[in-house]
């Protein structure tokens, strides 16, 4: 039995995470939608191209540890990803919007980060 539509975006949601795959172009290409959005922990809004870019140059402070990921269907083709992203001492509420498109792949069409203060979440 193959994974259903929550199961097949957590394992892209985590593929994403990884810096093997964030300094890929190529690949990020493939997992963003055409009219992909981001409004970053940081309160940056950041558009396809812009991340694409972003990611290929990222050096970050260690691993993006993934905790508490799950999701949910939320339309028929859409699932909705929520986590607690840890990477060094910065900790962030993040949702993933992802959308199952015409050619059958599933890409992130909105992705939001919230900087999370000590004592919440994780």
């Amino acid at each position: 039995m193959s994974p259903g539509p929550v199961d097949d975006v957590l394992a892209l949601e985590r593929e994403l995470q990884t810096m093997s795959t964030r300094r890929d172009p190529a690949r990020v290409d493939m997992l963003l939608a055409a009219d992909f959005h981001e409004i970053g922990a940081s309160g940056r809004t950041w558009d396809r191209g812009e991340i694409i870019a972003s990611l290929a140059e990222e050096t970050g402070s260690g691993p993006i540890q993934v905790h508490d990921l799950a999701g949910r269907v939320v339309a028929d083709g859409v699932v909705l990803a929520t986590w607690i992203s840890v990477r060094g001492e910065r900790r962030a509420l993040r949702s993933s919007l992802w959308r199952l498109d015409e050619d059958g792949r599933w890409r992130l069409v909105h992705h939001q980060g919230t900087l999370l203060r000590d004592g919440d979440g994780v």
